[in-house]
């Protein structure tokens, strides 16, 4: 995408509001014709007072006063409209770039550092901003300053003006050398900030870790690295675009220097006026005046283009999961689930698909509990994953009710089902609120029930400001176990007819564990369950159980028959791979006082 494409996308984001600016447009156009007036008449104002009597020099002064003011008050108005345009645009972009990126899928989301896309969409909404308010307060008129102007000059005297049109080509001659010799470094210099926002805030994440470990001074030694390769990256740029402004400045100086020598050679022939010279001279600033902004609006859109660059970039991700054109909505699933062959891996460094998932069947049936076991790396959380479409199986179909996820819209299968994943995900906003995601709507008495049922209740009855109790960044002013019980509690409310338990309890103490197990069998009762267990008990109650190995189901059934056949499944349980099952604590009572 090369500078004009990139700016006239820039432009194309005020299509929402292209009346208005199209107005702005005609008064930019205005304001051009303003500008070139006032020079013209300044010359006549000249060439009336040297005239015996001077009679047209009231009149003509009139005019000069009143296009200054017409001038005056355009710039205003144009101004004030473009300023509030460019602030409504802005806050436009931010909303798009938010609602897009946060829509594009989690293999997109895994190769982006959240400190990367923080910086590509402030950078890149604060870029669109200053190029949107550029181009009414100076970048149109400028254009169109110079497109008028031009054959103006050319029409007052051309000889004059080929010294102008030579200035413009040294311009552009100029520019496009500075622009070809930097364009690489700069784009490095680009990915290096992006490196140092990353660098940054994976640090500010996990401050814990940082000071724990007393790496504070390594961390700054290696942004202070990173700071010094961008400096010497960046040098190269900035001398380059000074020695381009030295030129310009020089062939402007000289320019005029030779308008003047011309100017005085055809006046002594009696070619000119001393008014023309005079007019001339003004056109001839103003350009120059004009020119000068025009390469200092290239030199800050070039520094710009590469922000602006990543930011389309993002938008212009496609996701990979997407509603199909006729898709249906799912209403509230009996929970019939379905998966017929199905597999699915990630991309490996060397570009080739690592197996994850492997020619998966089975079939759930509506109100079951299903435990998934096996092997660390076994595919377990990937397999569930694909139920809730964070990824598409390669082949292979999995479906809910009889109907192919891919037929069913986005938002009405995800509606259908509950997640609590391994990491609880909690949201730097009130406990009431992190509990909401699941229902917006949820009263107070439906919230405290769910979290009474996670037994979270109680410890968020112990805050100062209980269910309005801010939560840290990731959580980390929770202890784990309160992470997962909001986690379980966001689950319960969510009301889901299916639901995935990603060890759900597993950050649990043995008698905490033990009471919101007791509240899973009552919530799981009447829902398809899909659990990735660790405790014996769950194994156990499970109505089927499936044992996975390098992505590939290898044993199926039930507890007893699984152990029977001597295979991976009994095996586990032999090295006791599975966590006896929790214990409530029972507090004793005291006796009475006699």
């Amino acid at each position: 995408m090369n500078i004009l494409r990139l700016y006239l996308r820039v432009i194309g984001f005020l299509a929402p509001e292209r009346k208005l600016a199209i107005t702005l447009t005609l008064a930019n156009l205005a304001l051009a014709g303003i500008y070139f007036l006032e020079p013209m008449l300044f010359g006549q104002v000249v060439d009336a007072l040297a005239a015996p009597g001077a009679a047209q020099a009231p009149r003509l002064i009139a005019y000069w006063a009143l296009a200054g003011f017409g001038g005056v008050v355009a710039s205003v108005w144009v101004s004030l409209h473009a300023d509030r345009l460019a602030h409504r645009r802005r806050l436009a972009a931010i909303e798009q770039f938010f609602a897009h990126g946060a829509s594009l899928p989690l293999s997109f989301h895994g190769e982006n550092h959240t400190g990367r896309l923080a910086r590509v969409m402030n950078g890149g909404v604060s870029n669109l901003f200053g190029l949107w308010l550029g181009f009414f307060r100076e970048h149109l008129a400028t254009l169109l300053s110079i497109l008028v102007m031009v054959p103006i000059a050319l029409y007052m005297n051309w000889k004059l003006a080929l010294l102008m049109v030579g200035l413009m080509t040294s311009f552009a001659v100029f520019n496009a050398i500075a622009i070809r010799r930097t364009h690489k470094a700069q784009a490095e210099v680009e990915e290096l900030h992006h490196e140092i926002s990353t660098r940054a805030s994976d640090v500010f994440g996990h401050v814990g870790v940082v000071q724990s470990f007393t790496r504070l001074r390594e961390e700054l030694a290696a942004l202070r690295a990173m700071m010094a390769r961008v400096l010497s990256a960046q040098y190269p740029v900035l001398r380059g675009w000074a020695v381009l402004s030295v030129l310009n400045r020089a062939a402007s100086t000289l320019t005029i220097v030779a308008i003047f020598a011309l100017g005085a050679s055809l006046h002594a022939k009696g070619e000119v006026s001393v008014g023309n010279i005079v007019s001339f001279v003004g056109f001839s600033l103003m350009l120059i005046g004009r020119l000068e902004q025009f390469a200092g609006f290239i030199s800050g859109l070039f520094f710009q283009t590469h922000s602006l660059r990543n930011f389309f970039e993002v938008l212009d991700t496609r996701p990979a999961i997407a509603d199909a054109a006729d898709a249906v909505d799912l209403g509230r699933a009996r929970g019939e689930v379905e998966f017929d062959d199905v597999s699915f891996g990630y991309a490996g460094s060397d570009g080739d698909t690592v197996p994850a998932v492997r020619h998966l069947s089975f079939r759930a049936a509506p109100g079951s509990t299903i435990a998934l076991v096996g092997p660390t790396g076994a595919g377990k959380t990937t397999a569930l994953s694909l139920l809730y479409r964070a990824y598409d199986p390669q082949s292979g179909a999995i479906r809910i009710d009889g109907k192919d996820l891919r037929s069913i819209g986005l938002d009405s299968l995800r509606r259908n089902i509950g997640v609590v994943f391994q990491e609880p995900g909690l949201f730097y906003r009130s406990i009431g609120d992190n509990l909401r995601v699941a229902n917006p709507d949820a009263t107070q008495a439906e919230i405290e029930a769910a979290a009474r049922a996670a037994e979270a209740h109680a410890f968020i009855s112990t805050k100062a400001d209980g269910y309005d109790t801010l939560v840290a960044e990731r959580g980390r002013s929770l202890s784990g176990g309160e992470r997962q019980r909001l986690a379980i509690a966001r689950a319960m409310l969510k009301d889901a007819p299916i639901l995935i338990l990603d060890e759900a309890t597993s950050a649990l103490d043995n008698g905490t564990e033990a009471r919101i197990q007791k509240a899973l069998t009552g919530l799981s009762r009447g829902r398809t369950t899909f659990v990735i267990a660790h405790r014996l008990s769950t194994v156990r109650n499970a109505d089927l159980i499936l044992v996975l190995d390098q992505g590939r189901l290898v044993e199926s059934g039930r507890f007893d028959e699984l152990v029977a056949k001597g295979g991976l499944f009994a095996e586990l349980a032999d090295q006791g791979k599975f966590a006896p099952d929790a214990v409530e604590e029972v507090t004793p009572e005291l006796p009475l006082a006699a």
